[in-house]
């Protein structure tokens, strides 16, 4: 089949490379020029997709990015993989409406579209469909098929990849699962149909909630638990020793990536301008995680006072910008706030990390017209920070350590011998020097 993948990140591109390598013709649109001319001489900017899987693809022609609206005609599928962010609290849902009216100008019957960008229940029938409608003068579930199938891509996960990931299609019609499903079925291992759209989209949201919830109580825990004097990792450990009942979340800087600080947002919002009542869990665990960068500087601020030192004039070493291990997927990152905040108190950034790209972290497509959140007026949110590698050198140089995202790269034995002050936010260092989150 004729397939295009609207949108060419984090989750599009190994959607895109992954039906090309199980034999469809493939488009994978995105309207960032840039990002297409990488792709179009076998650059990969998703550590998921080596270069080596897409150099045979697009030798071959079974994979072809493009930023030309031309190039969507004529789709048997097309999913839409765009980014949902949220402004101002309130859900932005214009990359899907502009990706909409593309495809609705290109729609023919019996055509299949799927929408896998993570929103609030009721977003593909009450938002897409009629759009789709619109440009195309068809008749959803009539004329074409149309589906939700949520996204579960977990970047850097070298165990959970797509292919093997359980995927859950929906359909607004029996018809349009059968069809959805036909087309998943294809390149994933195993199919987990619903029974409407609505239980798919809110699937997505009750993932991301309940490790947003979990995360934001062990975090509030770690707090509470230093203050106390109490070794809360130690407790975590001996929790996890129990074989039922019991998941284990560690603390950190702060949840980062597009799932867990953005998307359940999407479900608060909804129940709050659906029913009129507030979901207060979502509400706790956003302001818990969101304000765990703020944590992470006023231990650091203490640290360092009880070292006589002040912010002001120290050199501060931050060891990992991205969000999580061994990825350089930056969106939403704790380590932005952590290092606006110590810029803003005077201190001299700097910043190491062997995944995340110098600048800002690889954008999310852009819609003619609009700017990403990255593009926007705040612009690098790195531009302060000057990047260095974790040397020796660097580290002996530095008031204070601060390890963020725990990269296997990093030389712990080296940071452990060289670093004068360690605020550890992974539990990845022991050491007379080392301060645990």
């Amino acid at each position: 089949m004729r397939v295009v993948i609207a949108g060419q990140g984090y989750v599009g591109l190994p959607l895109a490379v992954r039906a090309a390598e199980v034999g469809h013709q493939v488009v994978g649109y995105d309207v960032d020029e840039r990002r297409i001319k990488r792709l179009a001489v076998g650059e990969s900017y998703v550590e998921d997709i080596p270069a080596e899987r897409l150099r045979p693809l697009l030798d071959g022609g079974a994979y072809l990015p493009s930023a030309d609206p031309a190039d969507v005609a004529g789709f048997d599928v097309a999913v839409i993989t765009v980014p949902t962010p949220l402004r101002d609290g309130v859900p932005d849902l214009s990359y899907i409406e502009a990706s909409a009216r593309l495809l609705g100008r290109h729609l023919r019957p019996g055509a299949t579209v799927v929408l896998e960008s993570t929103t609030y229940p009721g977003t593909t029938e009450e938002l897409l469909a009629p759009l789709l409608e619109e440009g195309s003068g068809l008749r959803a579930g009539t004329d074409f098929h149309l589906g939700y199938s949520p996204e579960r891509i977990d970047p850097g996960n070298p165990t959970w990849r797509l292919e093997n990931t359980p995927k859950v299609v929906s359909g607004i019609t029996p018809a349009a699962l059968s069809a959805v499903e036909g087309f998943y079925g294809q390149l994933v291992e195993r199919t987990v149909p619903v029974s409407s759209c609505k239980e798919a989209e809110l699937t997505k949201l009750l993932e991301n909630t309940f490790r947003h919830v979990n995360i934001a109580l062990v975090n509030e825990l770690a707090m509470f638990a230093h203050d106390l004097g109490i070794d809360v990792w130690e407790a975590i450990d001996a929790a996890s020793t129990k074989p039922f009942g019991y998941l284990r979340f560690t603390p950190g800087p702060g949840v980062g990536g597009h799932c867990l600080p953005i998307d359940p947002s999407y479900l608060s919002w909804r129940v709050e301008r659906a029913l009129g009542q507030s979901f207060r869990f979502v509400e706790l665990a956003n302001d818990v995680n969101s304000h765990m960068p703020d944590y992470v500087v006023r231990r650091l601020v203490e640290a360092l006072n009880d070292r006589q030192r002040s912010v002001k004039g120290s050199r501060v070493l931050l060891l990992g910008l991205a969000y999580k291990k061994n990825t350089g997927d930056a969106r939403e990152t704790p380590a932005a706030r952590v290092a606006e905040l110590l810029t803003r108190m005077g201190a001299e950034v700097r910043a190491a990390d062997p995944h995340v790209v110098v600048g800002v972290h690889v954008p999310e497509p852009v819609i003619p017209g609009q700017r990403t959140p990255e593009q926007d007026a705040h612009g690098d949110p790195f531009a302060a920070v000057r990047r260095v590698e974790a040397t020796p050198e660097e580290l002996a140089a530095a008031d204070a350590v601060v390890l963020l995202a725990d990269h296997d790269e990093f030389d712990y034995e080296a940071v452990v011998a060289h670093a004068r002050y360690v605020l550890d936010c992974r539990r990845r260092l022991a050491g007379a020097a080392v301060e645990v989150l």
